[in-house]
């Protein structure tokens, strides 16, 4: 029996979690065999308290028994209930049928995974909050100083205790309001950063679990944590404001629980028996930066204070923890003025510069960071407008120094250093990429550089937001969790990387921040600016935004075959839908809340926040339908039938206002935007009649324009698709290959390596926008992404199966590419598209993952017959010859 066929076991989209408060964890796993037809006919999941139990044969927690059948992904435990503290070592055994193998299914079992139980229940908290002995930021001039000009100089607190023998198992709990860095004997406990990460800390605060066996022995041990501003009590939003959640004081709370070789065990808990002080850390700020003062040791202790706990519940975090994933060597340093020193990167990145230098003690090093340059040469940081990203580092002398910031990130592709006497080391700048460690899923590439960039820049617009929670731009004084930004891009973001886990834990701030009446907001986790507020600046419920808290699910559902959020948010997407039914009682939303974007940033853009317009009115209709077709569908997937009627019902009866309000009896609009063709064709909203009439003038509009778009961040993520599905897939081919502005070649062509917030966020007539709102590092725009693996690769979703357990490959090969060739990664195993063209002739190989199938349409003249690797023709569409596909790899020809 081979051990690597059943492979990629995860527990709840994580590899090994621990410390999870899921209950009923859903299981997953793959099958790597190169066999065509490979599919599992049954399965058996055995789960044991300990891997010796589960090695010996044991299944104490559960063992399944055979189940017939082919499922991989989301299944159930269905063990005894678990408590607190419960390990769950897991193995599963896979009868696999397929080419050459039995028809009865050959058994291959999984390597061993596991996962354990977090502290479930207030009770299991023996530990109290603590916080820092207010005489710390006093007592010290520089600690003073720090203080009055950036608030937030981090406290160390420590624990000394003594085992008295060797350490068979220990685990450290850990919650803050603020941010933690834990070492046990001057060692880090984890790589993982900003923890416990961003939530709204008035509804519930994460926790974390660490696994610290290996850093205790027996004898005298210390564990201290240093605690950081982060979310809670730092900048955040737009505004000049810190401590949004209702307080400026930082608290933390550690539980250590330490069993010992000889038995024994010990709790050691946070309380006013430890010990704080002061370190080198003056100062330190998400958007401000950070400041370091490498004289300065952990000295002086007082006595910590215990503090009253929080009411938000305190949770388990559900996703990937913020990491550091890649690290960059700079691709160049220019000294632009005597001692000042530019580097540039080659890549606009989210995250801080490892510093490393030799100086005289005091030597104080500056280093800022911008993502682009002035004319002139020198960096640029008015689009930053409040936030000074700007760390310092004061040399402690005696030698070679290196350096790194713990408590902040910035967003830059360039980084000025000043402060040092003499010309940098060759190696004083390396730069560190942060960001959450969501698993790279897709990728991409083509004939054409610039389009491979396109895709590239949308790739690492991702990477540098995703941190946390999805947000805007990494750099200036804002960095929130737009909703409308999420969903336009989440189809693109879900073939890019791994996003399940994610965006699970970001749709509970979803549902955290909706109102009592059913408003989702447009920012998630909530900014408060009162106890009552909803969104910055009352921002909630604008068309397109407020949507995501059903767009959201919905993708999931569709992406991951995830039931299991659309049942946890049900309540509060129902209570969405009737909040915009009881508001608009005649079909038409036309009663917005306080705010409605439209098609924000689009050409000429419209940035009011005023609600009403025919083109947002249209926007806010359009999306109304489209929630109710999509809550119709997921009812139905769990069943609900009634509810699954009342939403096709309403669909029905917007669709009917819609057409009466906008389409007039010509098939045309009367708003003449290319975003409302887009939404009014991809949404279902016209007369079968009108459609043909209505692609031809969204068409004939981008024509007029000579062949550019005019799409902002709504319409952005519908305009390739809906061409290709309204058979204008050349149209899209011709847009994605423009190169003028406005295009998304243009920005590459002037140096992008991250997708632009504007189109004219620079351009050679005006140079910089306003620097008020002009982030050169905002993944809306990329969204054409989705569209690059869904019609050029031809990796499509069945429109009935989620998941892709069954699905679809249908590429549309266009002028200006001669090949394309990538892969997305699915719950069920990579797929892969590669097709070449030399003249006439197309070839495509494709590979179709184990347990899976696929509706595979092959590029084919009308008139010709494709070579079909021994795949059955079963029917024509025009342009395209349909086989069915078993799981394998397959090549095919044919005249295009």
């Amino acid at each position: 029996m081979t051990e690597s066929v059943v492979t990629h076991l995860r527990c709840e989209y994580l590899v090994d979690p621990l410390g999870i408060d899921e209950r009923i964890p859903r299981l997953s796993w793959r099958l790597a065999l190169p066999v065509r037809g490979a599919r599992q006919v049954a399965y058996r999941i055995r789960v044991a308290s300990s891997a010796e139990r589960l090695a010996q044969g044991g299944a104490d927690r559960w063992d399944s028994g055979r189940i017939g059948g082919d499922r991989t992904t989301q299944v159930p435990y269905g063990g005894a209930p678990l408590g607190s503290r419960d390990a769950c070592y897991w193995q599963v055994e896979s009868w696999v049928t397929g080419e050459s193998l039995d028809s009865a299914g050959v058994l291959y079992r999984s390597p061993v995974a596991r996962w354990t139980m977090g502290l479930l229940e207030v009770r299991d908290w023996s530990a109290r909050w603590i916080a820092a002995n207010p005489v710390l930021f006093t007592r010290s001039p520089e600690v003073q100083a720090a203080t009055l000009t950036v608030p937030g100089t981090p406290a160390v607190f420590r624990r000394t205790f003594n085992l008295q023998s060797a350490v068979r198992r220990a685990t450290l709990y850990a919650s803050a309001r603020g941010l933690v860095e834990l070492r046990i004997g001057g060692r880090r406990v984890s790589e993982d950063l900003f923890a416990p990460e961003w939530t709204d800390y008035l509804q519930r605060i994460h926790y974390r679990t660490y696994e610290v066996t290996s850093l205790l022995g027996s004898g005298p041990q210390e564990l201290t944590v240093a605690l950081g501003d982060g979310w809670w009590s730092g900048y955040v939003g737009w505004q000049e404001q810190r401590g949004r959640y209702g307080s400026l004081e930082n608290s933390v709370l550690l539980q250590l629980e330490i069993e010992l070789l000889d038995g024994s065990r010990l709790t050691l808990g946070t309380d006013d028996s430890w010990q704080c002080t002061t370190g080198p850390i003056l100062s330190s700020d998400f958007m401000m930066g950070e400041t370091y003062d490498a004289r300065r040791t952990l000295s002086d202790w007082v006595p910590a204070r215990e503090v009253a706990p929080p009411t938000a519940s305190l949770v388990a975090q559900r996703s990937e923890p913020v990491r550091i994933t890649e690290t960059l060597l700079p691709v160049s340093r220019t000294e632009v003025a005597p001692h000042v020193h530019i580097y540039d990167l080659g890549q606009n990145i989210s995250g801080w510069v490892r510093l490393k230098v030799e100086a005289p003690a005091g030597t104080r090093v500056q280093l800022r960071h911008g993502e682009r340059l002035n004319p002139d040469g020198t960096l640029y940081t008015e689009n930053l407008r409040r936030a000074r990203a700007t760390d310092v580092y004061v040399c402690r002398g005696g030698g070679v120094e290196s350096w790194e910031p713990t408590f902040t990130f910035h967003g830059f592709q360039y980084v000025e250093v000043t402060g040092l006497p003499e010309a940098p080391r060759p190696n004083a700048v390396t730069a560190c990429v942060i960001h959450s460690a969501t698993p790279p899923a897709g990728r991409f590439e083509c004939s054409h550089p610039g389009v491979n960039r396109v895709w590239l820049n949308g790739l690492w617009s991702q990477r540098d937001n995703f941190l946390s929670v999805p947000t805007d731009c990494p750099q200036r004084d804002e960095r929130l969790g737009w909703m409308g930004d999420a969903q336009v891009f989440l189809r693109t973001a879900t073939y890019n990387m791994d996003v399940a886990a994610f965006f699970t834990k970001w749709m509970i701030d979803v549902e955290d921040a909706q109102t009592p009446e059913g408003v989702f907001p447009d920012v998630a986790p909530r900014v408060r600016e009162d106890l009552n507020f909803v969104g910055l600046d009352q921002l909630c419920g604008a068309a397109g935004w407020g949507d995501a808290g059903v767009i959201v699910p919905w993708t999931l559902w569709r992406m991951y075959g995830d039931t299991r959020i659309v049942e946890r948010h049900w309540r509060a997407m129902t209570a969405w839908l009737d909040w915009i039914e009881r508001h608009n009682p005649d079909g038409l939303r036309v009663n917005q809340l306080f705010n409605n974007y439209g098609d924000w940033l689009c050409i000429p853009s419209d940035t009011t926040f005023r609600t009403h317009s025919p083109m947002k009115n249209l926007l806010a209709t359009a999306y109304w339908a489209d929630d109710a077709a999509k809550m119709s569908r997921m009812a139905r997937a769990l069943g609900r039938e009634a509810e699954a009627a009342r939403f096709e019902a309403m669909f029905n009866r917007v669709r009917t206002a819609f057409q009466q309000e906008f389409v007039r009896e010509d098939g045309r609009l009367t708003v003449e935007q290319q975003t409302a063709y887009l939404v009014a064709l991809a949404f279902d909203l016209l007369p079968l009649a009108s459609r043909p009439r209505a692609a031809e003038r969204l068409v004939a509009n981008i024509r007029e324009l000579d062949w550019h778009l005019s799409t902002g961040f709504i319409g952005i993520s519908h305009l390739n698709p809906t061409l290709t599905l309204t058979g204008h897939s050349a149209v899209a081919y011709r847009l994605l290959l423009q190169d003028t502005f406005p295009s998304w070649l243009y920005p590459v062509k002037h140096g992008a390596t991250t997708i632009w917030e504007r189109w004219n966020g620079w351009t050679h007539k005006d140079g910089f926008f306003n620097p008020q709102m002009n982030s050169f590092n905002h993944y809306s725009l990329g969204s054409v992404g989705e569209w690059l693996f869904r019609h050029v690769l031809g990796i499509e979703l069945d429109p009935e199966v989620p998941g892709f357990r069954r699905f679809v490959l249908r590429p549309f090969v266009g002028q200006g590419l001669d090949h394309a060739r990538g892969a997305y990664r699915s719950l069920h195993g990579e797929i892969r598209s590669a097709w070449q063209r030399e003249g006439s002739r197309l070839t495509w190989e494709i590979t179709v993952p184990p347990n899976t199938s696929a509706r595979v349409a092959i590029p084919c003249a009308d008139d010709g017959e494709p070579e079909t690797d021994g795949l059955a023709l079963v029917g024509r569409e025009p342009g395209f010859a349909i086989c069915e596909a078993p799981a394998g790899t397959f090549r095919f020809q044919s005249r295009v």
